[in-house]
């Protein structure tokens, strides 16, 4: 019997990715797994979007021009020790050794999922980190 809670109710995502081509897989998996996305295409944008809005949870990709997501995810944290709501940080990224999961988890990131984004990697971490 599996005892993980799967995540089945529609999900409003902050999507960060400098890649026009990434943020279009981001939607189409998102879309196909019922969830809402709000596109942005840098860390400093995000953190804009984060001010404005509420999110359930953030894919930020680790590469981007302006504010990279690992410094994007470690400013939101700082905001959230000031009081500001826990918004839950997927990183999703093309390095994929052990040793950059650790590093990412240490910035502060509450997941990991590596590119190409598959939808199968997603829902797995989403049902590990929102459960």
């Amino acid at each position: 019997m599996n005892n993980v809670s799967r995540v089945t109710r529609p999900l409003r995502v902050l999507v960060a990715d400098d890649n026009p081509v990434n943020l279009r897989v981001a939607t189409r998996v998102l879309r196909d797994m019922g969830h809402s996305g709000v596109l942005v295409t840098d860390g400093e944008k995000a953190l804009k979007a984060l001010d404005a809005q509420t999110f359930d949870v953030c894919l930020f990709d680790v590469t981007m021009p302006v504010l990279d997501g690992l410094s994007a995810v470690t400013e939101l944290r700082k905001r959230e020790q000031a009081g500001k709501r826990k918004t839950p940080v997927i990183m999703v990224t093309a390095f994929d050794l052990p040793s950059d999961r650790t590093r990412m988890l240490a910035n502060g990131a509450d997941g990991y999922v590596a590119k190409p984004l598959e939808r199968e990697a997603l829902q797995a971490e989403l049902d590990r980190i929102l459960r």
